[in-house]
């Protein structure tokens, strides 16, 4: 269901009293003819997707809804287009009368909203919902850089990074949690890691390991043994050998091609990715 409605007589009260308790009801009063309610119209759509999970944007349309329109002018004492009203739990709690920049109207939920940390968090889950792991883990990140002591936080993250395979982050931020708050999302958490750590010691790599041992200098070898690592989620260490491929020959079979996949496999901003991505163009430049 849309977090945006058009309000008229017969669905008002549905609306406003008997749907949405849980979330702060934004009613904006809306006119066509008048450029600054074009304006925020643009706004609060934009602000109903970013706080999809935590507010509905209710529209009195004054040019086709008039008689509704005056209805709700005079209870509130509506004295200018556009107004943004506040709703929670069926009652007024805040008004904006005419026009509001987005950082005005942000402002004016942010005392009414959940944390900053708790809205990262509900759209980490919609970018994971959406299959979306590199734009999860950033909105988890931020999360997790508010409050680093949120244990709700700390495990949504290390799901994420269970997925996108940075296995030592995943094992730090459980090793964080304290033994009371070891719930059931937990000790799923826990076991998925032991599978995905089990699955980076794989008999492959360990014929590779092997063989690389006995030919050190044999870039085949490391070239095949950087592709399984980095499918198993060691990719710091597949970068590693492909870099000393790199660094030997530029042009290498698919050594460069893989270097670059890997790296952008990685979450926007991700310090391996930064390193790598430096050391890469020293050789290049």
């Amino acid at each position: 269901m849309s977090n945006q409605i058009q309000l008229t007589s017969e669905n008002i009260q549905q609306v406003l009293a008997e749907q949405n308790q849980d979330k702060l009801i934004l009613l904006t009063f809306f006119s066509a003819q008048n450029p600054d309610c074009m304006a925020q119209a643009d706004i609060l759509k934009s602000l109903a997707s970013s706080y999809e999970s935590h507010i509905l944007v209710a529209t009195v349309d004054c040019d086709m809804q008039q008689a509704l329109a005056s209805q709700l002018a005079q209870q509130i004492g509506l004295q200018a287009l556009p107004t943004l009203v506040l709703l929670k739990n069926g009652a007024p709690v805040d008004m904006l009368p005419g026009a509001q920049s987005e950082d005005d109207i942000k402002k004016a939920l942010a005392e009414h909203l959940p944390k900053p940390e708790i809205l990262l968090l509900d759209q980490a889950k919609q970018a994971l919902a959406d299959e979306d792991l590199n734009t999860a883990f950033a909105f988890a990140k931020q999360a997790y850089d508010i409050d680093a002591n949120n244990t709700r936080v700390k495990l949504v993250l290390a799901n994420i990074c269970i997925q996108i395979q940075k296995l030592d982050d995943a094992q730090a931020l459980l090793d964080s949690v304290t033994e009371t708050e070891q719930d059931a999302y937990f000790q799923n958490l826990h076991a998925k890691l032991e599978q995905a750590k089990q699955a980076q010691e794989s008999p492959e790599i360990k014929m590779l390991s092997a063989a690389l041992e006995s030919e050190p200098e044999n870039d085949d070898i490391k070239l095949k043994l950087a592709n399984v690592l980095a499918e198993a989620g060691k990719k710091e260490e597949a970068l590693a050998l492909l870099l000393s491929i790199l660094k030997r020959d530029m042009n290498f079979m698919s050594a460069k091609q893989d270097f670059l996949e890997i790296i952008s496999s990685l979450p926007s901003g991700d310090t391996l990715a930064v390193s790598y991505r430096r050391k890469l163009y020293s050789l290049l430049y």
